[in-house]
């Protein structure tokens, strides 16, 4: 069966992100764009203007962030190297030095100064993973990333006024040299600093928002649009499974079967995850698609890693005893000094793999605390299996952990049956 080529490309564009295309090319349906004149930034459209803020009316918690204070300090360090002209949008800004960057955050911190600029080298590189920033390590520069033209001109007043009391770098330029400046000057060139509102669609990419889901919402009234896309938003954004008791739209079996609908647009689908208790995953056959494009995939080294947490935390405490046959999360963390000593990758890869991981969900970090240790688990997006992925990714952790055990061979042996009964199948037909 052939995949809706608009659902796979909104798929694929939440897999690696926030991905970009050169503005010549044309935007997938569904998705909402932010471009700096040269590159347009794929980004989720969300039905009714809604965003996971939505969460906290309905006391639901969202995706966790590590050192969500920091992260927050050392973008807003950012925000006053990078938006110099703050009566403008922040996007796209301006690009800055990271020294300048970390000269602002030495300045807001307390403490030793060359501490707080390493942590703060590390924030960058998070904030540049998940898009609020754009780094460049080999330039030296940041600017602002692409989720902040997310942001709304009546939300930014109190932003401005705390960025105006920051602290200026001192004794380094707010802008960079080189080719950050260039990029600036051809930026200027082109009519970008246009503060009118035409200016900002024409080249600094106001956003251009395409709604997927009006054709599924529009028989609604308003009380039903907002129940609706308040179960669509939890269920996509929560860090744990959602009560149904909570939701409308998911007690009732017509309006959850609306929002079964609202995922499949984005190759999505509910899933069960306890009685009455749902979150949403990739569809099984979207899973395999994504699987069969390399650049979904993630790299060797983050999947060696994140195998080496499986097995330390989920594989050995099961064959143990210690935890069911089908769960995934585990209160058994795979210590670090554990993994150093069993990776295979050195120790500065295996820490920058964690570091995507645990961004991505896929691991969490364990504080060691009393008498408990601390180390790695796996992340929340193990609650977002479909049933059909569970049971591979069980075999795949036995094949990894006992490939020479009986059980392994079963395996093995299922799959290449399951493949020639395919094969004769084709034939067939």
């Amino acid at each position: 069966m052939t995949l809706d080529p608009e659902i796979m490309a909104r798929a694929r564009a939440r897999v690696l992100g926030i991905p970009s295309v050169p503005v010549s090319e044309p935007m997938p349906a569904g998705m909402t764009g932010a471009s700096d004149g040269e590159r347009v930034w794929l980004l989720p459209s969300w039905p009714d203007a809604a965003t996971p803020a939505v969460l906290e009316e309905y006391e639901v918690a969202p995706m966790p962030l590590d050192r969500t204070g920091q992260a927050r300090r050392v973008l807003a360090a950012a925000l006053r190297c990078c938006w110099t002209r703050p009566d403008d949008s922040p996007w796209p800004g301006d690009p800055a030095a990271v020294a300048a960057v970390l000269e602002v955050y030495a300045g807001m911190s307390r403490g030793d100064p060359e501490l707080a600029r390493r942590w703060a080298t590390g924030e960058l590189r998070r904030l540049s993973d998940t898009g609020w920033l754009i780094l460049d390590e080999d330039a030296g520069t940041v600017r602002p990333g692409p989720r902040v033209s997310l942001w709304r001109e009546e939300t930014l007043g109190s932003l401005r006024d705390l960025l105006r009391r920051l602290p200026q770098p001192g004794g380094v330029p707010s802008e960079p040299e080189g080719r950050a400046v260039a990029w600036t000057e051809e930026r200027r060139e082109r009519g970008t600093s246009d503060r009118s509102d035409e200016g900002r669609r024409r080249l600094l990419g106001a956003l251009e928002v395409n709604g997927k889901h009006e054709s599924v919402l529009r028989s609604y009234d308003e009380r039903r649009r907002a129940e609706l896309v308040a179960a669509y938003m939890a269920v996509e954004y929560a860090a744990d499974p959602v009560p149904e008791v909570r939701f409308t739209a998911l007690r009732e079996p017509a309006l959850r079967r609306t929002v079964e609908e609202m995922l499949r647009l984005g190759g999505r689908t509910l899933i069960r995850t306890g009685p009455k208790e749902w979150l949403s995953g990739y569809r099984d056959d979207v899973t395999a698609e994504l699987g069969a494009d390399p650049d979904c995939v993630p790299s060797t080294g983050d999947r060696a890693a994140l195998v080496l947490v499986l097995i330390h935390a989920v594989a050995i405490p099961r064959a143990a005893g210690l935890l069911a046959d089908d769960s995934w999360m585990s209160t058994f963390p795979a210590p670090l000094e554990e993994l150093r000593r069993r990776s295979q990758l050195p120790v500065g890869e295996l820490e920058a793999s964690l570091r995507r991981l645990r961004t991505a969900g896929l691991v969490a970090q364990v504080k060691a605390g009393g008498d408990e240790a601390g180390g790695f688990v796996p992340g929340p997006q193990f609650q977002r299996l479909t049933p059909t992925a569970r049971r591979r990714l069980q075999e795949e952790l036995i094949l990894a952990a006992g490939p020479g055990s009986p059980l392994a061979a079963a395996i093995r042996a299922r799959r290449r049956g399951r493949e020639n009964m395919q094969d004769a199948q084709g034939e067939t037909a």
